[in-house]
């Protein structure tokens, strides 16, 4: 069991101590006179001795008082440079979790924009698709997939601020070497092509999205990736048809190395959210954080032919 008075009291004492006035001390500490008067005697009677006498109009340390105060100034001179050290790293390290697909293929590539607004800056960027605990962890903001604000799935847990990012429209590409080997004409055509990971929901949501007679097709044997990432990479090699997100796919598609064969794009129910701990949100870091993503999502989609700056309406 630890024998340390309250530290509150401690804290109190040393303050006390320091400017040899209890009215200074309480104005330090943001107390009344009365509140530094009762920690002092909290402590006194803690310890079974008196640690200040009354001097004139003053108050004045007692010989065990002046025994104690030096060691006292030390340890929170101590723990003052420790929590120093501790406020200087969290200033100048920025720490993002972000899923998979975008952490990769959208916002590696971009981090370094970030770091020319923010030089003094690092950036820590895990790439997970594991939901962290933004309140108890030492990450500062994390992108993640969330559904539209007020509908019955949309919740965010308490104390966290989440600010929409741009929503995830889904379409089939492929390769265009792959395209002159397998022409697609009609959504119908994809019923007789390999499609990577052809289990995948996203197909099911995007042919219930055409129009006319339904083309689904028929779920064959094929390659089945975890996520976009791979899905893309198997695509740009030709191996099938996947079905993506082409904002996560924009440089590809701008080097020629994925093609869109068909204009009918459906959209994920999950849009993307930037998100982190009240607490955290007067942080310059995470401000310019958000200043700057909302910023570099908007200049990315240029004139926005997919839309997914629109934030979605709640369903259901």
């Amino acid at each position: 069991m630890s024998r340390i008075p309250p530290l509150a009291a401690v804290r109190v004492f040393e303050a006390a101590a320091r400017h040899g006035n209890f009215s200074r001390a309480a104005e330090e500490l943001a107390m009344t006179q009365a509140a530094v008067s009762y920690q002092m005697k909290v402590l006194e009677e803690r310890l079974g001795a008196p640690l200040f006498v009354r001097s004139g109009r003053g108050m004045a340390l007692t010989a065990l008082g002046e025994r104690i105060a030096p060691r006292v100034m030390e340890a929170f001179t101590l723990l003052d440079r420790a929590f120093a050290t501790a406020r200087s790293e969290s200033d100048s390290i920025l720490s993002i979790t972000a899923p998979q697909t975008f952490a990769t293929n959208w916002l590696s590539g971009r981090l370094g924009d970030f770091n020319l607004v923010r030089p003094d800056l690092a950036v820590r960027l895990s790439v997970t698709d594991t939901l962290i605990d933004l309140n108890g962890s030492e990450y500062d903001v994390a992108i993640r997939g969330m559904p539209a604000r007020g509908s019955p799935q949309w919740r965010l847990a308490d104390g966290l601020i989440g600010h929409f990012l741009m929503r995830m429209p889904a379409t089939p590409l492929a390769s265009p070497d792959f395209l002159a080997r397998h022409p697609l004409n009609d959504p119908a055509d994809l019923q007789h092509v390999p499609r990577i990971s052809p289990e995948d929901d996203w197909w099911d949501m995007w042919f219930a999205s055409l129009t006319g007679p339904d083309p689904r097709a028929q779920r064959h044997p094929g390659i089945r990736f975890e996520s976009q990432v791979l899905d893309g990479h198997a695509a740009i090699a030709g191996h099938g048809v996947a079905i993506l997100s082409p904002p996560m796919f924009q440089g590809a598609m701008a080097a020629g190395q994925l093609v869109q064969p068909f204009t009918q794009v459906a959209y994920y129910r999950n849009s993307f959210w930037l998100v982190y701990a009240d607490h955290k949100r007067n942080l310059p870091k995470v401000r310019a954080f958000r200043d700057w993503l909302v910023e570099a999502v908007r200049q990315a989609a240029g004139d926005d032919p997919y839309g997914i700056l629109e934030e979605p309406a709640a369903v259901g």
